[in-house]
């Protein structure tokens, strides 16, 4: 069965529905509003971001430009003082054999052969003289003679 509305009856649902829908698309246009704020507001954001990002990529480069120059020149004075150093051990070589000849057995010329090795060991040049080989003690290439070696050592005078 099909009730029969009154006009008043059908304006009054009008009406109400009319309110209903109003609030509806009031608050759905509040909505799209905050919407379109918070749009604006990320884009401006990622806006500045973006900027921030270039900065940032051209520090890193420049970084990494700088360490490669410091590298470099690094490298560079390094290479010098060794070429410094080089030059230092030559003078005192031909130092050392001046005095050397000159003075043979003067303690103070000794001292200065230790000092003038030194500077080739650290070049990389010669080995040092006291490195100790574990295979030449375990494996002698020659028969000991220890009372020579407790000479040496000073463990034993040499008139028995």
């Amino acid at each position: 069965m099909l009730r029969r509305y009154s006009a008043k009856e059908v304006r009054a649902l009008v009406a109400r529905l009319k309110e209903e829908y109003d609030a509806v698309l009031k608050r759905q246009r509040e909505v799209t509003e905050e919407i379109r704020a918070d749009n604006r507001r990320l884009r401006a954001r990622l806006s500045v971001l973006e900027g921030q990002k270039g900065e940032v990529s051209e520090a890193l480069m420049r970084a990494v430009q700088e360490g490669e120059r410091i590298k470099k020149e690094g490298s560079e004075q390094a290479e010098s003082d060794r070429r410094e150093l080089r030059l230092l051990a030559d003078k005192c070589r031909l130092f050392l054999d001046k005095l050397s000849a000159k003075y043979p057995d003067e303690e103070d010329v000794k001292d200065f052969q230790a000092f003038t090795h030194t500077l080739y060991v650290y070049l990389g040049e010669e080995e040092p003289e006291d490195v100790f080989d574990m295979d030449e003690v375990l494996n002698p290439k020659y028969p000991l003679d220890l009372s020579k070696l407790c000479k040496e050592l000073g463990l034993m005078d040499d008139g028995n």
